[in-house]
């Protein structure tokens, strides 16, 4: 089945499936709930794009397995058990009644085959973070997010919507060993070796637009940082997205969505 055949694919009426725990490993199992709980968080931030783009988990092993939604449900459908398992090929590796966006394939399964740090990773349409990326000079210095994020971004050009599998490469060669992209005309890429770290990437990257937007928006002049500001603090950023603020953050945002609801997690 080719991609454009895998879109036509219809979903079942009754997006309710049952639950996956105990079938499978207690480790993917904890994978899934993380996942369901980074799709309801880019929901509740108003990051999502109706049934659109996409946030994978690779599951540990040689196989490079990985979690994706399942398209046709809103973001804040998504549970655990919701969420389909497929290889690098696109295929399904478990029974799913659901079918996957070939667009969140052909991207995401370019960073999981390359990046062994690549363990989730988020893609977004947002407003602002499509308004930053159509603009000429990208992310600009103009506030402590975008400069905190700033030695973390990678660029890649428009190709159309990512359907051709050849964009893997040259996603992959635009990345190279950067944690975040800003997908030229299109939105914005985050990745980390948990959903804690690329949420917390993509949470600066995303506030980091949306005030670049504004403090644009005016028309008054921008007030740059002193010399040598942006770099000081584009390394404390790194040292922060890497593993601390992530583990930190992670336990409130589920007690937030816990207060809220629960099925995430089913």
């Amino acid at each position: 089945m080719n991609v454009m055949e895998k879109m036509s694919v219809r979903i079942p009426p009754d997006h309710r499936i049952e639950s996956l725990e105990g079938k499978v490993s207690a480790e993917e199992w904890q994978l899934r709930v993380d996942l369901a709980a980074t799709y309801r968080l880019v929901a509740l931030y108003g990051w999502d794009d109706m049934i659109f783009t996409h946030i994978s988990v690779r599951i540990p092993g040689p196989e490079h397995h990985f979690l994706i939604n399942p398209y046709g449900l809103l973001f804040e459908e998504i549970t655990a058990s919701s969420l389909v398992k497929i290889d690098i090929d696109g295929n399904k590796v478990q029974d799913s009644p659901y079918p996957v966006n070939p667009a969140g394939f052909t991207i995401h399964s370019a960073l999981h085959m390359n990046r062994d740090d690549a363990h989730c990773i988020i893609h977004l349409h947002t407003t602002d973070g499509v308004a930053v990326s159509a603009q000429a000079d990208g992310l600009l210095p103009l506030d402590q997010h975008a400069m905190m994020i700033s030695g973390e971004i990678a660029y890649h050009d428009y190709e159309g919507v990512a359907l051709d599998l050849d964009e893997r490469e040259r996603l992959v060669h635009d990345i190279g060993n950067k944690n975040a992209m800003i997908l030229r005309n299109h939105g914005t890429l985050a990745l980390g070796q948990s959903c804690a770290d690329a949420f917390m990437r993509m949470f600066y990257l995303e506030r980091a637009c949306s005030m670049q937007t504004r403090a644009l928006a005016g028309g008054a002049k921008p007030n740059w940082p002193n010399q040598g500001v942006p770099e000081k603090a584009a390394a404390q950023g790194q040292m922060a997205f890497n593993g601390l603020i992530g583990p930190m953050a992670w336990p409130a945002l589920l007690r937030k969505l816990d207060r809220m609801d629960t099925s995430y997690r089913h």
